[in-house]
């Protein structure tokens, strides 16, 4: 495959298609051809909380997607609604279908925002921020399965940190185009996508013999991202048992913005 230029603007994930949409092939994941890549999904689903009304202009501080299956590249359904109204604290649910069934079930926690100056607090050695984007260097490409992929054709990734294969790898990652066409991705979108990229960042077990798929992903959010760049501190461990997990400390230009995990399905090619 040749490699994607990164100036050039990406075509948009997701096509309006009657009642929902169709995924274009740059959304494909590296375990299956047939199987997006998991942050294609759950871009969508957090756009569709994103505008569930009334409360859109509440924060989101929790967002957890719960992959029922592989997600097929293709059409798509997605709907979302309030599950629990209120003025300081909601929940916004959210589903998936493709494929001709549930493929994903999305819960988010809503906050109410406020300006409280004197609440800002942390340790000052946790809310160190990563170096730039500028000074990494391209991800390199480890699955190549014939057609475009959501890295690198999707998503620029730029390694700032770490070592690949030791179970910890710090890049940052943004998306090169639109979610819908016109649709600019939210900076809660461009973070859900990004997230989804733990495992692949942080491997620990080689691709060419080892499966490690996330089951879920659940993002925790202390501060609302800004900007293009999302960046990960990622770090996996993998059990004799067979399960694994890949946690990263989630990053914009200003610093920590929270926290993301995923429960990893391990099993031998």
């Amino acid at each position: 495959m040749a490699e994607a230029d990164v100036d050039a603007p990406a075509r948009a994930l997701f096509e309006p298609s009657g009642d929902g949409f169709t995924a274009a092939p740059s959304t494909r994941g590296p375990w299956d051809a047939q199987m997006m890549h998991g942050g294609a999904p759950s871009a969508l689903l957090a756009h569709a909380i994103e505008q569930v009304q009334p409360g859109a202009d509440l924060a989101v501080a929790r967002l957890t997607i719960e992959f029922l299956g592989g997600v097929p590249v293709g059409a798509v359904v997605v709907d979302a609604s309030l599950a629990k109204p209120g003025g300081r604290f909601q929940i916004v649910d959210a589903t998936l279908e493709a494929g001709g069934r549930q493929a994903c079930l999305a819960r988010a926690v809503r906050l109410r925002r406020a300006d409280m100056p004197d609440a800002a607090a942390g340790d000052p050695a946790a809310t160190a921020p990563l170096p730039p984007p500028e000074s990494g260097e391209p991800l390199p490409q480890f699955v190549d399965l014939g057609d475009e992929l959501f890295y690198p054709d999707a998503t620029e990734i730029r390694q700032v940190g770490g070592a690949l294969g030791s179970g910890h790898t710090l890049a940052w990652i943004r998306l090169r185009g639109d979610l819908l066409p016109g649709v600019p991705p939210s900076p809660l979108v461009r973070t859900a996508a990004a997230a989804d990229f733990a495992n692949g960042l942080s491997w620990i077990l080689p691709f060419d013999e080892w499966l490690f798929v996330n089951t879920e992903l659940t993002i925790h959010l202390h501060r609302q991202p800004e900007g293009e760049w999302i960046g990960l501190d990622a770090r996996t461990v993998s059990d004799a048992s067979g399960i694994g997990l890949s946690t990263a400390v989630l990053h914009d230009l200003h610093g920590p913005i929270g926290t993301c995990a995923q429960a990893l399905f391990v099993q031998r090619r």
